[in-house]
């Protein structure tokens, strides 16, 4: 179930995200807006496009998520990858998801800090 759902959310995503539906869906507003005096622009005008956007809408949020978590974790273990291929990184990076709010800022000043470091070498280079 979770394969075959895999398959029509990344073939969905894939569609969806084309020029085509978008102009698809250009079109049926469009007429849409244009069939608005012929109904006398009526309640019932209104809920079809309403209605239509919603699920649409709906489905769409859960595609895109799949997809989404799908993508994060492709470039997370490509990360991993690298990061277990270079000899000098730090393998406890691995698994930085793991670790908290407080610990991911704490990192992030470090690095911060490097690259200030990196920084004012190369300026330094540069100055004399």
């Amino acid at each position: 179930m979770n394969e075959l759902f895999r398959k029509i959310a990344h073939k969905t995503a894939d569609a969806v995200g084309s020029a085509k539906v978008f102009t698809l869906a250009l079109v049926v507003v469009i007429v849409w807006g244009i069939t608005g005096p012929i109904f006398k622009y009526s309640e019932a005008w209104q809920l079809v496009i309403n209605t239509g956007t919603t699920i649409v809408t709906f489905l769409m949020v859960f595609l895109i998520q799949n997809s989404e978590n799908r993508n994060t974790k492709v470039i997370q273990l490509k990360l991993d990858e690298l990061i277990h291929a270079i000899k000098s990184a730090r393998n406890k990076l691995v698994d930085l998801e793991d670790l908290s709010d407080p610990e991911l800022e704490q990192l992030q000043q470090e690095f911060e800090r490097i690259q200030k470091k990196a920084f004012n070498r190369i300026h330094l280079k540069d100055n004399h």
